[in-house]
């Protein structure tokens, strides 16, 4: 089947593979479990959000699962900087804020990268706290275009010999020797493997080898701390959020390869160009999303959405560019037995109608800034939705304020089921007088809505 007519159609076989997905996720295997109130309480709650994911009934009450991002950190009284060193402090703030607030779950701490990978790298597409930002703040990105306009064929011919040889000595400046690794796949005859090996012998390119051993290394460490506040978490009775990571293929173009002005300017200038890896880039998204929620024995994978929103493109753009690839790549997940949870950052009122063209009870679409109650009319018809408290009401409102809203948010988004109360983005920054109004709020309202 030729790749542009794949991923149109939902497998037969989707709703099984769904179902037992949630069943895994559901049974809560291998999680230590303090007491059996505990694991009763999970299971509840990994109902809840079942049912409101699925729309086939009205869950007993509101799921309320807002995003924490970086606030735990604060709010334990840590840096950045710390929580991205010390993986003990990252483990008592985590376990902090899942004390005192008791969401319905939890965000893992995995956007919490650890500092010394990226030291061992030379990481460049960042800057991160105590390198180029201070130890109080988040991470920034670098926009640049580490992908040229003329390379557009040879990341379309192969995919991953390009992000190894051209992309990852771009970022990473302790692996600028992998540009002369050679490529494989000629590697097909006993005379070829002679050539082949050549460089695999040279200091240069046998010490980026070696920094990417030290850097695998520390992610085991930093993984294996990850996995243990979260064994902690969910053994008191707190399934995970989601867990997982993909993305729009035209975000990856976009966001890390042409950057924001590059890909504006390619969709006049390099239109079929474009396109065509979009499409190239599909699978390997596809199989990046499920691989990741698979590992986590999760069933949504995180995809954050960040060029397809209202101003950036015109719809017909957007019909163009960045929805084909995306209802595949949506598509494709679904004929996996995932659920794919989209976070459409800022504003998609412009976009409601478009992306309602999509299977029944096989995503979540979590809004940040967009009317809710359109959201509910058009793609909670056919979604479950999530969203979408202000964090700008969290930092410079009143608990009064923050009360008001959340009620009007699920008196609106809450009707009949198909509802995760969540916030719009992470709560870093917010007044912790406002998150604790939230919370405490939410779970009692959320049983009357």
């Amino acid at each position: 089947m030729a790749m542009k007519e794949r991923w149109i159609d939902v497998a037969p076989d989707a709703d099984a593979k769904q179902e037992a997905l949630f069943e895994n996720w559901l049974s809560g295997k291998g999680i230590p479990f303090v007491s059996g109130e505990a694991e009763e309480a999970y299971r509840e709650r990994v109902t809840l959000m079942k049912d409101a994911i699925q729309l086939r009934k009205k869950p007993q009450r509101i799921p309320i699962c807002p995003s924490a991002g970086f606030f735990p950190i604060h709010y334990a009284g840590y840096t950045m900087y710390e929580a991205m060193y010390d993986y003990d402090v990252l483990a008592r703030a985590w376990g902090k804020y899942c004390s005192d607030f008791t969401p319905d779950a939890y965000n893992s701490p995995m956007t919490i990268v650890p500092g010394k990978v990226l030291d061992i790298l030379d990481f460049l597409l960042c800057r991160w706290p105590g390198h180029g930002v201070s130890e109080q703040h988040e991470y920034q990105y670098v926009e640049k275009e580490y992908m040229k306009a003329t390379e557009y064929q040879d990341l379309i011919d192969d995919p991953t010999g390009f992000f190894l040889n051209v992309f990852l000595p771009r970022i990473f400046g302790a692996l600028k020797p992998l540009e002369r690794v050679p490529l494989l796949p000629p590697v097909n005859e006993i005379v070829c493997v002679p050539p082949a090996m050549i460089p695999f012998g040279t200091e240069d390119i046998q010490s980026a080898l070696k920094k990417l051993m030290d850097a695998g290394e520390e992610t085991l460490k930093w993984i294996g701390a990850v996995r243990r506040i979260n064994e902690s978490v969910m053994s008191t009775g707190f399934p995970s959020f989601s867990a997982g990571f993909t993305k729009a293929p035209f975000d990856v173009i976009g966001d890390t390869l042409r950057g924001t002005t590059g890909v504006l300017t390619d969709m006049y200038r390099h239109r079929d160009a474009l396109l065509e890896a979009c499409e190239r880039i599909t699978p390997f998204m596809i199989k990046s999303g499920v691989a990741s929620a698979t590992a986590a024995g999760h069933i949504m994978p995180f995809i954050p959405l960040h060029k397809g929103g209202d101003g950036f493109m015109s719809d017909e753009q957007f019909r163009t560019f960045y929805w084909p690839t995306l209802r595949k790549l949506i598509i494709g997940l679904v004929n996996e037995g995932v659920v794919p949870l989209l976070f459409a950052e800022g504003g998609y009122n412009q976009r409601l109608e478009v992306i309602c063209d999509i299977p029944k009870g096989k995503t979540v679409w979590w809004f940040d800034r967009t009317d809710m109650h359109r959201a509910k009319q058009t793609v909670g018809q056919v979604a479950c939705i999530a969203g979408n408290v202000p964090v700008s009401l969290l930092a410079t409102g009143t608990p009064d304020d923050v009360r008001a809203y959340c009620k009007s948010l699920m008196d609106v988004a809450g009707a009949d089921g198909g509802f995760l109360f969540s916030t719009g983005a992470g709560i870093q920054g917010s007044k912790i007088e406002n998150v604790k109004a939230m919370m405490d709020f939410s779970k009692q309202y959320a049983a009357q809505a």
